[in-house]
């Protein structure tokens, strides 16, 4: 990972975070509509990271807001989980199966129904499992799966238009190399 990309994921991820704590914190729709847009930046992250690298970020990630939301570590419980399942499918979803790295994916770079398709499933095991450890319960499962899709879908709206106003790099995205 060169220096630039470092400095753009730690751009992204104090935006993202401020923007997460300072106002989507605040929104609660009907009840059932909470987004979760910080969970982007472990999303964007390289595909080429090294494993125990990126679980360590995505945990690091979710017990700040744990911490700047009084929360008892069930940010950085779902965020653990979304990183294990990215290590487990969701970057061969991004790469096709291949093994490159892509520094950033987004929807320039793998294309917009790739990304759209594995941002939408990534946000909803997210919004799932965030629900599901709040109620710690199967007796309101119909209420954890409305929360899920309601918060998933509001949630993948505002991450896709947030990043269709990011200016896209000239750079080119595929570093080439191999894993």
């Amino acid at each position: 990972m060169t220096n630039h990309i470092v400095l753009q994921n730690i751009v992204r991820f104090v935006l993202l975070m401020l923007l997460q704590i300072l106002v989507l914190n605040h929104v609660y729709l009907g009840g059932y509509i909470t987004p979760f847009l910080y969970v982007l930046f472990i999303l964007m992250l390289p595909t080429g990271m090294n494993r125990m690298g990126l679980l360590a970020v995505a945990f690091l990630t979710g017990l700040c807001l744990d911490i700047f939301s009084n929360m008892m570590g069930f940010h950085a419980c779902c965020c653990t989980a979304v990183a294990f399942c990215r290590i487990a499918f969701g970057d061969r979803i991004l790469t096709g199966g291949e093994e490159v790295v892509i520094d950033t994916p987004d929807l320039r770079s793998v294309g917009f129904q790739t990304f759209a398709f594995y941002l939408f499933l990534m946000l909803f095991i997210y919004h799932l499992l965030y629900f599901f450890v709040v109620v710690f319960s199967l007796h309101d499962m119909g209420r954890i799966l409305l929360s899920s899709l309601f918060s998933t879908g509001v949630t993948w709206a505002l991450a896709l238009i947030t990043l269709s106003f990011v200016p896209h790099s000239k750079e080119h995205q595929h570093s080439g190399k191999y894993r």
